[in-house]
């Protein structure tokens, strides 16, 4: 998803691209030079450097159902080990790594950069460990440059994950409210923060350290009640006068967590989704990019618009 934005973008900036991938590239995309391959295979790996300039590392075990906490840190520690180690053997000295606000976990409000990080996931904890190794890599010297970008959920146009499934179900008519909705739920747009990103990369030798970490949230924050009128607001719908009690939501869903706890199976209603959406507050800051000097190209409202 993001990656195919970074495809858009650097192929129009006349930028010749190799990608590594696990999965084949969609019929659309620009030629380019594929490998097929896993960043926990140092043969692959060593493959897609030759003749590189600069890594953008997005390959992530990430989704938060489904997945073994052996398999995030082999991935997100131990394949950015191994990309490290690749660049190593063929000088490349420049990388950008997405690492994600799950970091921060249960360290209090407000998460910033130089807050404190307590990830409560293994997701968050071994993204966190990949940028251990980067900052590690980056104390080699020799020019080694490591921009490390800490997302919160990102939305946007061939993504089919939580905004996705939120914009069906109020396009369905079966979508329901509980609660006040006043937990602020930071988001990060497609197009700002592929634009951020390069952004930053742009900038003059030496004006960023050699191991720099950026938050990256669109600002103002919505809540959660904020967001689901938007999706009403861009779908032409009225939205609905009523809210239900977020008590009797969680009434409502005790049957599908008796399913999922029976069967394994990741469906999309449960308590811990309807917790997530409307209790659970997401709120991160990103002041040190707009002191960097970036604004957004895409306001949030008009960025849930063009998803819509």
């Amino acid at each position: 998803f993001i990656g195919s934005y970074f495809v858009e973008r650097l192929t129009q900036a006349g930028d010749e691209l190799v990608i590594l991938d696990l999965i084949d590239p969609p019929s659309w995309y620009p030629a380019h030079t594929y490998i097929k391959g896993d960043v926990r295979d140092p043969a692959a790996a060593s493959r897609a450097m030759a003749g590189v300039d600069r890594v953008i590392h997005l390959a992530a075990a990430h989704h938060d159902f489904g997945i073994a906490d052996e398999t995030y840190f082999s991935v997100n520690q131990m394949g950015t080990k191994t990309i490290c180690d690749a660049m190593d053997a063929t000088g490349v000295r420049d990388i950008s790594f997405y690492s994600t606000v799950a970091t921060y976990g249960d360290a209090p409000e407000p998460h910033h950069e130089e807050a404190a990080t307590k990830p409560n996931s293994p997701y968050g904890h071994s993204k966190l460990k990949g940028e251990e190794v980067l900052h590690t890599w980056t104390e080699q010297g020799e020019d080694r440059k490591a921009l490390i970008i800490r997302p919160t959920v990102t939305f946007g146009i061939r993504n089919f994950a939580n905004m996705y499934s939120l914009i069906r179900q109020i396009h369905s008519g079966k979508y329901l409210e509980f609660g006040p909705g006043v937990n602020i739920k930071s988001l990060s747009y497609i197009e700002n923060i592929v634009d951020a990103t390069l952004f930053l990369l742009a900038k003059p030798a030496g004006e960023l350290a050699p191991f720099e970490i950026f938050n990256y949230i669109d600002k103002p924050d919505l809540t959660s009640r904020q967001i689901t009128s938007a999706v009403y607001e861009s779908l032409g719908k009225k939205q609905p006068g009523f809210v239900l009690p977020l008590a009797l939501g969680y009434v409502l869903t005790l049957p599908f967590d008796i399913v999922i706890a029976l069967t394994g199976k990741n469906l999309p209603i449960s308590k811990a989704r309807l917790k997530k959406l409307y209790h659970t507050q997401t709120k991160f800051e990103a002041d040190k990019l707009a002191d960097a000097g970036y604004t957004p190209m895409v306001p949030l409202k008009e960025g849930i618009d063009r998803m819509v």
